[in-house]
């Protein structure tokens, strides 16, 4: 969690607030797309991403997640979408509302990478053979990503 949103978690408690996160699809030269296992216990996968520091660019928070969480250095190459109406109560009972920027990243250098902390499980998976997504957001991402159209604005 950021540090930012631990102080402000510690000032209103598990009300609801705004979370803005950033996150990319690659896929590598045979045209699969990256999924990251988050969790040890679960078979749920999504897209490798994070929040936003205060001061970040979307874009720059989405490279430096992606460096994080996969080994992987990368550009975006374009916005796939905004999206904006999509609630999480965590574990602890935080509420959210989270506003995810995605973008096609392209690989410029680094290796996969699990560190088994954030990242358990990073696989590239045949676009017509992805595993079921853990959320609502990276569902629609995966469509929208798939329809090579947009960018989309949800």
């Amino acid at each position: 969690m950021s540090e930012w949103i631990r102080r402000l978690r510690s000032q209103i408690g598990s009300e609801l607030i705004f979370v803005n996160s950033a996150g990319g699809w690659i896929e590598d030269d045979h045209g699969r797309v990256l999924l990251q296992r988050r969790t040890r216990d679960c078979e749920v996968w999504g897209f490798p991403g994070g929040v936003m520091e205060l001061g970040e660019a979307a874009h720059e928070t989405a490279v430096r997640e992606l460096r994080e969480e996969t080994g992987l250095e990368v550009d975006p190459i374009s916005l796939i979408g905004i999206y904006t109406k999509y609630f999480q109560t965590l574990e602890n009972g935080d509420q959210c509302q989270c506003v995810a920027f995605m973008f096609r990243m392209r690989i410029v250098g680094g290796a996969l990478t699990v560190d088994n902390e954030e990242t358990f499980e990073l696989q590239f998976f045949d676009k017509d053979a992805m595993p079921p997504l853990y959320s609502e957001q990276h569902r629609q991402i995966a469509l929208d990503a798939l329809s090579g159209t947009g960018p989309y604005f949800r």
